[in-house]
């Protein structure tokens, strides 16, 4: 007996959406994006005890309705008392030091503040349109950076608010002890603004396809079918 899985279409992910625009995704679309993914890993951890271990821009998906999804849950680990206990691997890319050197290496365990650094990594960006650690060329270079440099932030020159740059700083905090979990973010300034601001991420989006579409494709959307939440 075969079994079948359908699941939602969503239009493309927010890393494909940065390439086609060839640049940063405004700040009122982020906020709408960040508000949607903190709630999905915060469901993840309250009501299923799992925590996502690889967000990324290309796990967040987005479609013409405006809505915001988190997909890819392949590497995804339960929690034991609050702790992942197992070191499935994510991408080095958008990995919290934590993870990279585990302060006691006899008992590597972190929690989902790890996923909120992946979160702050993500942000920086989409926000700027550059990937923080671009001109490294391995993953060692890049593991390297996240442990013995500051953490990237956004820069003051590019106008963000000043809760967007708070947002972002405490996300990537570099001492796990200190970086806040979820609860906390959800009563952040930047998430309390974005949950009640009318943004129509619906038509930005549409604009986007529609502006940026690809005469070799026809325009098509990338469609994914990962499994996800809001």
């Amino acid at each position: 007996t075969d079994v079948f899985i359908a699941m939602e279409l969503m239009g493309t992910c927010a890393e494909k959406l940065k390439k086609r625009i060839q640049g940063p995704i405004p700040e009122r679309i982020l906020g709408k994006m960040t508000v949607a993914i903190v709630k999905a890993l915060f469901y993840l951890k309250e009501k299923h005890g799992v925590i996502h271990r690889d967000v990324k821009p290309s796990n967040i998906l987005l479609d013409e309705r405006g809505q915001v999804k988190l997909c890819d849950f392949g590497i995804s680990g339960r929690l034991v008392d609050s702790k992942a206990k197992t070191r499935s691997a994510g991408c080095a890319a958008y990995m919290a030091p934590e993870r990279i050197d585990p302060p006691d290496p006899t008992k590597p365990d972190y929690d989902i503040r790890a996923d909120v650094w992946s979160l702050g990594i993500s942000l920086v960006e989409l926000a700027t349109g550059q990937f923080p650690y671009q001109n490294c060329k391995t993953d060692f270079e890049v593991l390297t950076k996240v442990l013995q440099e500051d953490p990237p932030l956004l820069p003051p020159a590019m106008g963000f608010s000043g809760d967007f740059q708070a947002f972002v700083r405490d996300c990537l905090t570099k001492d796990h002890r200190k970086r806040p979990k979820y609860n906390k973010l959800l009563e952040h300034n930047f998430i309390k603004r974005y949950e009640t601001l009318e943004v129509d991420v619906a038509s930005w989006f549409k604009d986007v396809m529609a502006r940026t579409e690809s005469p070799r494709t026809g325009g098509g959307l990338s469609q994914h079918h990962l499994p996800f939440f809001t």
